[in-house]
């Protein structure tokens, strides 16, 4: 699977000279107390460093400077511990060009009535300082987090998971390199973008690639890495030759698995890890890429069909945010639109990742009506139960946006023996007709990436990170 930094992120507390070196000494060992305790817990996907206590505005300008310098920081976790003149933070915090989470926190979860005095109160002033430095976040307009909350509380530990997880898919939207193999799909509108804006904004290279200098990689692979990707294939999932000729399901899939391992490879070799296709641009290669792009996907590449290269940028990032768990391209399909049985049914002609389904995926082959090519393998799967949130993006005039509603998913009703491919069907939570009517408002296209690992407050937090405009409904 395709492999991100390994990240961490700093932890510092705020306070001030105003009660003494003692109070100081007890600031810095209740932050170290909860940095050890927290990644103890278990619940942080990320190590969490503690930095120690700021007090002065050029300390707090040089941290943040370290904190940009050092690529393995992912971003920042402060606590004001008592109160910290927020003055002191101004200039360090315009410098930081990292996420930032505000842990709004108290080292006890509770008031000791009996033995509070003045020394407890100096000491433990967070409902002080907390609001000291959240009106300077406010004043300069961040994009800040705010986590409230005990810190030992389990809650508080699954926010500050989940925007460890955003924080990390922000940094790598910077890396994000997509290959388009041809360009989009003629006369579409939703698949165009601007991709210098998108690399301004969002960090997104896009590149174009003409289709033959992938067929002389795809072509150079070997018959023994074929092989090889063909056991394991066999192992991992069920062969299904149905009516087919048993040379031509082994010779379909094995170009399929040729397609794979050439098109891994150039990525690879390249930099990328996104990739599109279009069916409309395929001189030199036998078959549309189906379960090629399926496995790649699998892995952790993010893809786009029809030249959709905003969506293969996207899928990237989400699988990178839900660390590559059920987090799949996806496409609005048909509709069932009979009262009480209101869905969407996701689909695609061939790529679909395999890691959302609810049965062991059965590799097919089966003729494809666009393409003017090969009958291509795919696998063929019906999704899963279970709530989810379907994400699209869109480009217009005035930026990129982010549209989403969240979902609940389930499998198909039946089986569906004259359609050969991976299926999911989902409703909005507001309703079909509600939610459907919203995004087509908004502008949403067909394409998106269907998600069960992710939530809502994620996608609005990336959003907000990446200075996007969002959409939701919900």
């Amino acid at each position: 699977m395709l492999k991100i930094a390994d990240y961490e992120f700093w932890f510092v507390a705020g306070s001030q000279f105003l009660y003494g070196e003692e109070q100081l000494n007890n600031v810095a060992r209740d932050a170290q107390a909860i940095v050890d305790k927290l990644n103890a817990s278990g619940k942080l996907p990320y190590k969490v460093v503690c930095k120690g206590v700021m007090t002065t505005a050029d300390g707090i300008t040089q941290f943040m400077k370290d904190v940009n310098y050092h690529d393995e920081v992912g971003g920042v976790i402060t606590w004001m511990h008592t109160f910290s003149p927020a003055k002191n933070w101004i200039r360090g915090t315009k410098l930081l060009q990292k996420p930032l989470l505000h842990l709004a926190t108290q080292y006890l979860n509770e008031i000791p009535y009996a033995t509070i005095d003045f020394d407890y109160m100096n000491l433990n002033q967070s409902a002080h300082g907390d609001r000291e430095y959240g009106y300077l976040n406010a004043r300069l307009g961040l994009n800040n987090k705010i986590v409230y909350g005990w810190w030992g509380d389990e809650e508080v530990q699954q926010e500050m998971a989940d925007w460890q997880d955003v924080a990390v898919a922000y940094n790598e939207s910077f890396h994000i390199k997509v290959c388009r193999f041809g360009d989009t799909m003629r006369d579409v509108a939703v698949t165009e973008g601007d991709k210098v804006e998108a690399q301004i904004q969002l960090g997104w290279t896009v590149d174009y690639w003409p289709i033959g200098e992938l067929v002389d990689v795809v072509d150079a692979v070997s018959e023994q890495a074929i092989d090889a990707e063909y056991a394991k294939l066999s192992q991992t999932y069920t062969m299904n030759p149905q009516d087919n000729p048993a040379a031509k399901f082994e010779s379909s899939v094995r170009y399929q698995l040729r397609e794979y391992l050439g098109i891994k490879k150039f990525l690879d070799d390249r930099g990328y890890t996104a990739f599109c296709t279009n069916f409309q641009d395929l001189k030199g290669l036998k078959q549309l890429p189906g379960l090629a792009a399926q496995l790649l996907m699998r892995d952790g590449y993010g893809f786009g069909a029809e030249g959709d290269w905003k969506h293969a940028a996207l899928t990237r990032l989400l699988k990178i945010m839900a660390h590559n768990d059920r987090t799949v391209f996806m496409e609005d399909y048909t509709l069932d639109l009979r009262k009480g049985h209101e869905a969407i049914l996701g689909a695609h002609m061939l790529e679909v990742d395999p890691s959302i389904a609810s049965d062991k995926p059965k590799v097919e082959v089966h003729p494809l009506d666009i393409g003017g090519k090969d009958d291509p393998a795919r696998l063929v799967f019906t999704g899963a139960d279970g709530a989810g949130v379907d994400v699209t993006v869109a480009d217009f005039r005035d930026g990129l946006r982010i549209i989403s509603y969240p979902v609940d998913c389930r499998k198909a009703e039946a089986e569906t023996p004259h359609l050969p491919v991976a299926k999911q069907l989902w409703t909005p939570k507001v309703g079909l007709k509600a939610g459907a009517t919203a995004w087509i408002e908004a502008g949403g296209g067909h394409h998106t990436v269907l998600s069960f690992r992710l939530s809502e407050q994620q996608i609005h937090d990336l959003g907000t990170m990446l200075g996007m405009k969002l959409v939701e409904i919900c």
